[in-house]
């Protein structure tokens, strides 16, 4: 299986952007859908988005509001998310994972992910 290292996370204000990276090491994921999920403090991990392999198809969840674009780098072997307009209810980890049925269940390992978080 690939190994998963999310980065880009940190503290910002609300309102703020943050461009969080997903890049995949021992096996290509170009030919995979891949995905972002987050856990807040004492919440169930949930979906945030997905994208397919050829980046023409995404989906998102329902609080991503046309806030965050999911896009990929094949060549990179890296898949991104950008978040513009975030809200303190956006704190949680964010971690990235392959897509293994389309578009929110993801496959049963995950990495460290990276800490956003987001004051008011």
């Amino acid at each position: 299986q690939e190994q998963l290292a999310e980065s880009g996370g940190g503290l910002v204000q609300g309102g703020g952007s943050l461009r969080l990276s997903c890049a995949a090491s021992g096996r290509a994921v170009s030919s995979y859908s891949m995905g972002w999920f987050r856990q807040a403090p004492g919440k169930e991990r949930e979906f945030v988005a997905a994208i397919n392999w050829n980046e023409r198809i995404t989906h998102y969840a329902y609080f991503v509001k046309g806030r965050f674009t999911i896009f990929r780098d094949n060549a990179k072997n890296t898949v991104y998310l950008q978040m513009n307009s975030l809200e303190p209810e956006d704190t949680a980890v964010y971690y990235c994972n392959r897509i293994i049925s389309w578009p929110t269940q993801p496959a049963d390992y995950w990495g460290q992910g990276t800490q956003v978080t987001v004051s008011s």
